[in-house]
Protein backbone atom coordinates (compact mmCIF):
# COMPACT_ATOMS: atom_id res chain seq x y z
CA UNK A 1 0.00 0.00 0.00
CA UNK A 2 1.65 3.33 -1.21
CA UNK A 3 0.13 4.93 2.00
CA UNK A 4 2.11 2.57 4.10
CA UNK A 5 5.59 3.05 2.78
CA UNK A 6 5.04 7.08 2.41
CA UNK A 7 4.60 7.04 6.12
CA UNK A 8 7.48 4.25 6.52
CA UNK A 9 9.53 6.54 4.40
CA UNK A 10 8.38 9.98 6.06
CA UNK A 11 9.26 8.51 9.54
CA UNK A 12 12.33 6.76 8.92
CA UNK A 13 11.33 3.15 9.83
CA UNK A 14 13.49 0.37 9.09
CA UNK A 15 10.58 -2.63 9.23
CA UNK A 16 7.95 -3.49 6.83
CA UNK A 17 4.25 -2.23 8.26
CA UNK A 18 1.44 -3.95 7.23
CA UNK A 19 -1.85 -2.98 5.99
CA UNK A 20 -5.82 -4.65 6.70
CA UNK A 21 -7.97 -2.89 4.12
CA UNK A 22 -10.45 -5.63 4.37
CA UNK A 23 -10.54 -5.50 7.99
CA UNK A 24 -10.11 -9.51 8.57
CA UNK A 25 -7.03 -9.03 11.18
CA UNK A 26 -8.85 -5.88 13.02
CA UNK A 27 -11.90 -7.59 13.50
CA UNK A 28 -9.89 -11.00 14.71
CA UNK A 29 -8.17 -9.16 17.02
CA UNK A 30 -10.74 -7.22 18.27
CA UNK A 31 -9.75 -3.87 17.50
CA UNK A 32 -12.45 -2.32 14.67
CA UNK A 33 -15.18 -1.37 16.58
CA UNK A 34 -17.58 1.57 16.46
CA UNK A 35 -16.35 4.81 17.85
CA UNK A 36 -18.52 7.85 18.61
CA UNK A 37 -16.58 11.11 17.61
CA UNK A 38 -18.74 14.04 18.07
CA UNK A 39 -21.73 12.42 18.11
CA UNK A 40 -21.32 10.92 15.04
CA UNK A 41 -20.88 7.02 14.98
CA UNK A 42 -18.18 4.97 12.65
CA UNK A 43 -16.51 2.07 12.38
CA UNK A 44 -12.83 2.44 12.81
CA UNK A 45 -9.83 1.40 14.97
CA UNK A 46 -9.58 1.59 18.87
CA UNK A 47 -5.99 1.99 19.77
CA UNK A 48 -4.61 -1.48 21.13
CA UNK A 49 -0.96 -3.20 21.41
CA UNK A 50 -0.61 -6.37 21.15
CA UNK A 51 3.15 -8.05 21.80
CA UNK A 52 3.59 -11.33 20.37
CA UNK A 53 5.95 -13.98 21.61
CA UNK A 54 8.46 -16.05 19.07
CA UNK A 55 5.78 -18.59 19.24
CA UNK A 56 3.27 -16.64 17.50
CA UNK A 57 0.89 -16.20 21.27
CA UNK A 58 -0.17 -13.22 22.79
CA UNK A 59 2.33 -12.21 25.70
CA UNK A 60 0.87 -9.29 26.71
CA UNK A 61 -2.22 -6.94 25.52
CA UNK A 62 -2.59 -3.54 26.20
CA UNK A 63 -5.75 -2.15 25.71
CA UNK A 64 -7.32 1.22 24.79
CA UNK A 65 -3.74 2.64 24.63
CA UNK A 66 -3.23 6.43 25.48
CA UNK A 67 0.23 7.63 23.70
CA UNK A 68 1.44 9.62 26.55
CA UNK A 69 3.63 7.14 28.35
CA UNK A 70 2.73 3.80 26.11
CA UNK A 71 6.54 3.22 24.30
CA UNK A 72 8.23 3.01 27.85
CA UNK A 73 5.11 0.78 29.16
CA UNK A 74 5.91 -1.60 26.40
CA UNK A 75 9.65 -1.60 26.60
CA UNK A 76 9.24 -2.54 30.05
CA UNK A 77 7.20 -5.23 29.55
CA UNK A 78 9.71 -6.53 26.79
CA UNK A 79 12.64 -6.50 29.57
CA UNK A 80 10.47 -8.35 32.00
Amino acid sequence: MEQLQKFRNKYKLNFPLAGDTSHEMLQAYGVWQEKNLYGQKHMGIVRTTYLIDPAGKIAKFFPKVKVEGHALEVLAALRS
